[in-house]
Formats: structure tokens, C-alpha cells, sequence
């Protein structure tokens, strides 16, 4: 008697929507659990998952009175640095007791600028509240002179690591706020320097591991969210290498676009269960019709083998929900072998459709990994393991990642910046609006 498959027997699983939609207004409409209250300096990245959830899922519309939309966008303006750029949250903001003194306690923020921004687009906002000359001008001053971002300014002090993350925020911000135009350019009547696009697409490439993948500084190990950083950011600066060598006038990155789209295709992985041992090998042997109808359809530019990742052995499982023992899912990790893990499905698989191959990974399998065995079958939304809780930025991720790989209960998600297509189509409306003013 032939042994059925998991999805024979109970169907491919589901986004159980209405779930979902109950999980996001709760974190909307309600106080958030109490994990979240070391992060209350970090409200406008929660405030930006939250928006954006219910957005993918369609909700948001139908949520928000009018009042309500008004509401949430004057929280976010009421975050509005003076001198440019955004706060995490309000807490900081002295206020009429503000002083040079204290001005060390209350910085803008990198990050929370670029959520600011997304999740403004988000809301249809105009973005005519913003202080679009003062927020330009203070991005040259957040690039160190080897090309890498900061976080924040502190007493003219660049404070922050010197990883894409950063470089990706300001770039974002770059991008929302002036297009990807280079050069110094006129707002309000005074001309605003541009940053050193230059310094930063060699920085990247000097991140550039071995392997492929891109890490957050040279001769460290890769990440598959730094090299989404990494390369959203050379997308936003028109500065991306798909192709070939790359360009050195001016100068693209990465140099070797091959050897990064073949390390993001091998963070697609059956392994699951921290506990049950490495990886299995890729083998030619599960070259099914659909890998080969997969990689038939590849480019000469990415000929990568088409294989997918062998099965986990079923002994070393630990199962958690039915699908987690039998569903035949394929999620992605972030490092070479380690177990996969909710959201590098958008870190990895975001990167390859930035880089222009989305077809490079089994997202079928992607699919039932994430609906089979990270998404809580009770309360909603997606832990990080199967089994786990969820938790903002897993169920966020979760649902960005469902888009990219086919799903057609969420909006389409632009890879690029982690949003609705429909939020990022909102900004040729607003350029326009910025060069009239001007």
C-alpha cells in the first residue's frame, strides 16, 4: 500500500486569515504583551510590523476610522525630530526643556526614520509635514568616511555599528524622500549635499565573503540579513550588479552576483529541529519535474544547479503540530548549516527576487513551511521555530515572505521594502509633489 503524503491526506495547509487578522488587532487595539516593554524605545519598528500586517492581510482599510488613520499619523509626525530625521518614540523629546545640554539624550534616529517613512506611505500620508530639507541634510552627516552608516548622531558623533542595516535605512530613506537621483539638490531653496554613494557600494563589496553571501564587515561570516541589507540598499542607490563583472563608473556591487545568488539558493533547508543534527546534503537525486521545470526556466546568468534540499530524517524530528512531522516543507536559514528559521523566508528569499531571480528557490516549499509548522495554529501569526509563540517580527516577516512565494491571501509584497506594491506605487505621486514644490 503506497504511503500518502501529509498534504494528500489533510490538503496543503492554509493561511487561517481571520486569525491572523485577530492576532494584528490585538496588538493594534490593545496593550501589547508584557516581552514587548524593554522594547518601548524601539515603538516605531513595532508601530511599522503592526500597520503594515494588517495591510498585507488586507485589514487595514476596514479597521481605521478615518480618525483613527489621522491618529496614528500624527503619532508618527509627534515623532519628528527638529533637526531632521525621526525618533524611535516619544519618550525622548524634552520638549520646551530642550537644550544643548540634553540634546545628546534626544537624537534622530536612522531606522526609525526609514519605519517612519514606510509606515507614513503606508497610512497615505502626502508626506508634506515632513522636514524633507533637514532630513536630507542629516544623512551625509550619518556616513562614516569609509562609506558605512550610523544609527544615530550624538554630540557630531556617528554612534552605531557599521552593518548593512544602517546602510539599508539610509538608503531607504534616500530613496523615499529624493528618488534615486545622484547629486546635490535644491529643497525649500537651499541646496542639500548627497550622500557618498560611491563609499557606500565599496563598502559593500569589501563585505563580500568567500562564499557569496554578504556580511557586516570584511572577513566576517555572512548573513542572510545582511546580505538582503546589502543588496536592497545598492537597489535603492541604483547601484545593484545582477550581472557579470560589475561596473567600476561608476562603481555597482556585488562583484560576483553569481556566487550570491548561489549561496541564498543553498539557505533553502529541511532542517528544522535545532536538536537533530546537520544538514542533510543537496542531491541531484529529488530532481523532480517541478526543480527541472524550475531551473529549465533559468537565465544564463544564474545557472545554478536547480537542486533542493534532501529530507530531514524523520527519526530526528521533533513534531510539534501533524504538518511538523509530515509536511514536506522547505524553509530558509540565515547561515550555512543551521536550521530554518521563519524569517529568513523573506531575508533570503526577498534577496533573490531584489537580485532579480525569484525563481531560484522552491517557494512551494517555502509555503508549506510556514504554514505548516511556524504558523500558530491557535493564537495566530508565526513563531520563529515550529512550536514557538508568535511574535511581531516572525508573524511580520512570515507574511512578506507567504507573498513573495506565491501566496495569494496577502497583498504582493514588494521585496525591495518589505511592504505592500501597493504602499511603494504611493511615491511617484509624492516626487511629483516634491519637484513642484521645489
Amino acid at each position: 500500500m503506497a504511503i500518502m503524503r501529509a498534504e494528500e491526506i489533510m490538503g496543503e495547509p492554509q493561511l487561517d486569515k481571520a486569525r491572523h487578522v485577530k492576532y494584528w488587532t490585538r496588538c493594534l487595539k490593545t496593550l501589547l504583551p508584557h516581552h514587548y516593554t524593554s522594547n518601548e524605545s524601539n515603538r516605531m519598528y513595532l508601530a511599522h510590523f503592526i500597520v503594515s500586517a494588517l495591510d498585507l492581510l488586507g485589514a487595514l482599510d476596514n479597521m481605521l476610522t478615518n480618525d483613527e488613520r489621522q491618529g496614528y499619523i500624527d503619532w508618527i509626525y509627534r515623532c519628528q525630530h527638529p533637526d531632521g530625521g525621526f525618533r524611535m518614540w516619544p519618550g525622548t523629546d524634552f520638549g520646551a526643556r530642550a537644550n544643548r545640554e540634553n540634546a545628546r539624550w534626544d537624537p534622530a534616529n536612522i531606522p526609525a526614520t526609514y519605519f517612519a517613512l514606510a509606515t507614513l506611505l503606508i497610512l497615505k500620508d502626502d508626506f508634506k509635514r515632513i522636514n524633507r530639507r533637514d532630513t536630507l541634510a542629516w544623512l551625509p552627516r550619518m556616513q562614516r568616511p569609509d562609506g558605512s552608516f550610523g544609527e544615530t548622531l550624538v554630540s557630531d558623533r556617528i554612534e552605531g555599528g557599521q552593518d548593512p542595516r544602517f546602510g539599508y535605512c539610509a538608503a531607504g530613506i534616500r530613496y523615499m524622500l529624493r528618488g534615486t537621483n545622484e547629486g546635490d539638490i535644491m529643497v525649500e531653496g537651499q541646496t542639500v549635499r548627497d550622500v557618498d554613494v560611491d563609499a557606500f557600494v565599496r563598502c559593500v563589496r569589501l563585505a563580500e565573503a568567500h562564499d557569496g553571501g554578504i556580511a557586516d564587515a570584511p572577513f566576517h561570516e555572512p548573513h542572510a540579513g545582511y546580505t538582503f541589507c546589502a543588496v536592497g540598499a545598492l537597489a535603492f542607490v541604483d547601484r545593484l550588479n545582477t550581472r557579470g563583472p560589475p561596473a567600476e563608473q561608476p562603481p555597482t556591487a556585488p562583484c560576483d552576483p553569481q556566487a550570491v545568488l548561489s549561496w541564498l539558493v543553498y539557505r533553502q533547508t529541511e532542517l528544522t529541529d535545532p536538536d537533530a543534527g546537520v544538514d542533510s546534503e543537496f542531491v541531484k537525486s529529488q530532481d523532480t519535474s517541478h526543480t527541472r521545470k524550475k531551473r529549465d526556466g533559468m537565465t544564463s546568468e544564474a545557472q545554478i544547479d536547480g537542486t533542493v534540499p534532501a529530507h530531514q530524517d524523520p527519526e530526528c524530528s521533533v513534531g510539534v503540530t501533524m504538518f511538523d512531522l509530515l509536511v514536506d516543507g522547505a524553509g530558509m536559514n540565515g547561515r550555512i548549516n543551521k536550521v530554518a528559521d521563519t524569517c529568513y523566508g523573506f531575508w533570503a528569499g526577498a534577496s533573490l527576487h531584489v537580485m532579480q531571480q525569484p525563481n531560484l528557490y522552491h517557494r512551494e516549499a517555502v509555503r508549506r513551511y510556514l504554514l505548516g509548522k511556524t504558523q500558530h495554529p491557535v493564537l495566530g501569526g508565526h513563531g520563529k521555530f515550529p512550536g514557538d509563540l508568535p511574535d511581531l517580527l516572525h508573524s511580520y516577516l512570515g507574511l512578506a515572505a507567504l507573498s513573495l512565494a506565491g501566496s495569494d491571501q496577502v497583498k504582493e509584497v514588494d521585496g525591495g521594502m518589505c511592504l505592500s506594491k501597493e504602499a511603494r506605487s504611493r511615491l511617484p505621486a509624492i516626487w511629483e509633489s516634491f519637484a513642484t514644490a521645489t
